[in-house]
């Protein structure tokens, strides 16, 4: 068995010629440029391992905030990436996902459809190639583990699409066939049965040697996702599906919460963090996408924390101060994830100084901001939860979790409320205690108060201030929703879990107001429909 870093490195040198495998193709001739083709080409055992890996390449792609990230977290009422002196708009992306007025043609919404789409080919033809005996596994038993492994990532990427766009192509095999479309209900039953089926020939090592890899613990953390989302999917409860998985999670004993909130997102030794269930890795050199705090700090920030390159001018991505406004001040969770107050630099006396609209001022992050349309240099809180070691460039070394231990008792306590049983405030003050380890008495929480309202002030922001607060309905298990996203912030749950609790489509905040149900999901990319006939846009997406 090998180490994941090293596996990391494994699979990014065979990914191109892997994927290659999986691009279209048509009755024209094809001009080849090598003698090696994959017909040619000899695999040994040692291709096994490689082959395996490469459906990993995907995900790295999720913190661009092009893609997957601003899906999720600035669509929702958390993270807003505004303009600003330095720039930042783009032609106006950033605010249309969060004013939720995008199109077919925003660049957000085919990136991530291209991503999803590829890792799920990708994991097709590996599959093929695997059955097949294409590529030979050193013995039966790590064959069967090499299938289920890419099975459930397969899983994984179709869970994104179902949650994503709703109704879309399910395409299992290697055809280059233009495919129609499925229903979501047909996705869900695929995800729901490819779990099931695979789960069983999943390895149940957890640590080092399957950190970042598909086991049978980060496959049951994506079904319990699933089901917890099932409502919403296909308008079926599956709540308590949903805590059948996490409790054989919990049971497991393979996991535990982290000492401290911060452990899951060091740039280094979470290799051993019992509290990370699946995750991506990320490495300058060897596997480079995590540039969050490129998009997120002042470029002046460079000499607080030495990193080699230069945050992107003074940065964007930064909390509504509704969200912000939501927490307890004696909660650690708040300093561990915003950036906020003076910036110094590295020798913690030297103020940093505003470049741009507020040139040679102090920079102080402030709390509030005007609006979603623009900012100062200096406005909002910033991104503080993932670590950026000195001499960072611009992809850093941190590593982004998928799922973590934390979730699966938040998804367990979200079920118990749902389904009118006892238990879930246990569940959340468990989690809430190391984030008031200097006042226990504040993490307790109840059952009864997660079913309150939620503490946000919904409402149209102008000048600072609230003035039209829009639909003013409680928030069913509100409380629970705080939690969430006290817990996840930056961790691009925001999306999925607004809607769940009805939030998304019917809130206002900031600079958003309701554009409709339909907004729920993303339209198919414009490029994907003129190039498949067999497709029609989701509805009401023009």
């Amino acid at each position: 068995m090998i180490d994941m870093r090293n596996y990391i490195k494994l699979f990014l040198g065979v990914c191109c010629s892997v994927s290659l495998f999986v691009s279209c193709s048509n009755d024209m001739d094809e001009t080849v440029y090598s003698s090696i083709t994959e017909q040619t080409y000899n695999y040994t055992t040692e291709d096994f391992q490689p082959a395996v890996a490469s459906v990993y390449n995907y995900l790295r792609s999720s913190t661009d905030h092009w893609g997957y990230f601003a899906a999720q977290e600035v669509s929702a009422d958390a993270i807003v990436m505004p303009p600003n002196a330095s720039g930042w708009d783009d032609g106006g992306v950033y605010r249309r996902m969060h004013y939720q007025t995008w199109n077919s043609e925003q660049d957000h919404v085919k990136n991530i459809w291209s991503w999803f789409y590829q890792g799920a080919l990708l994991c097709n033809k590996v599959i093929e190639q695997l059955e097949s005996g294409t590529i030979p596994a050193p013995s039966d038993a790590d064959k069967v583990q090499g299938i289920a492994e890419v099975r459930a990532m397969r899983a994984y990427y179709y869970w994104q699409i179902c949650d994503n766009f709703g109704d879309a192509p399910l395409v299992t095999t290697t055809s280059m066939d233009l495919p129609a479309k499925n229903t979501r209900k047909e996705l869900f039953d695929f995800v729901e049965k490819e779990l099931l089926e695979v789960i069983p020939d999943l390895s149940e090592e957890s640590g080092v040697n399957y950190y970042g890899r598909m086991n049978k613990w980060a496959a049951k953390a994506l079904l319990a996702n699933l089901y917890l989302n099932a409502e919403v999917y296909v308008n079926e409860n599956k709540y308590q599906d949903c805590i059948t998985q996490c409790d054989d999670i919990i049971n497991s004993g393979k996991y535990t919460l982290a000492d401290n909130y911060k452990d899951p997102f060091r740039a280094q030794g979470v290799e051993t963090c019992k509290e990370i269930i699946f995750t991506i890795p990320y490495d300058e050199n060897f596997g480079t996408g995590n540039s969050i705090w490129m998009f997120s700090w002042h470029g002046e920030l460079k000499k607080k924390y030495n990193t080699t390159d230069t945050p992107w001018g003074c940065g964007s991505a930064m909390g509504v101060t509704q969200f912000i406004d939501t927490y307890n001040v004696e909660d650690s969770r708040l300093e561990d994830t915003w950036l906020m107050g003076p910036q110094y630099a590295a020798d913690g006396v030297t103020p940093l100084l505003g470049t741009y609209d507020k040139m040679g001022e102090p920079i102080v992050y402030t709390k509030d901001i005007p609006d979603g349309n623009y900012t100062s240099e200096m406005e909002g809180y910033r991104m503080n939860k993932y670590e950026v070691e000195a001499g960072s460039f611009t992809s850093s070394n941190t590593d982004i979790p998928i799922y973590r231990y934390a979730e699966i008792l938040m998804m367990k306590a979200e079920c118990l409320l749902r389904t009118g049983q006892s238990g879930a405030g246990a569940l959340v003050t468990q989690v809430r205690q190391r984030a008031f380890k200097d006042n226990p008495e504040l993490a307790v929480v109840t059952d009864d108060e997660l079913k309150q309202n939620s503490c946000y002030q919904y409402g149209y922001v102008e000048n600072y201030q609230i003035v039209d607060k829009g639909n003013t309905d409680p928030v069913q298990f509100g409380r629970m929703y705080d939690e969430l996203g006290w817990e996840f912030a930056w961790e691009m749950h925001r999306r999925r879990d607004a809607i769940r609790f009805g939030v998304y489509t019917t809130k206002s905040w900031l600079s958003h107001k309701p554009e409709g149900e339909y907004r729920s999901v993303f339209p198919i990319p414009e490029t994907v429909l003129t190039s498949n006939p067999n497709l029609e846009q989701n509805p009401n997406y023009l």
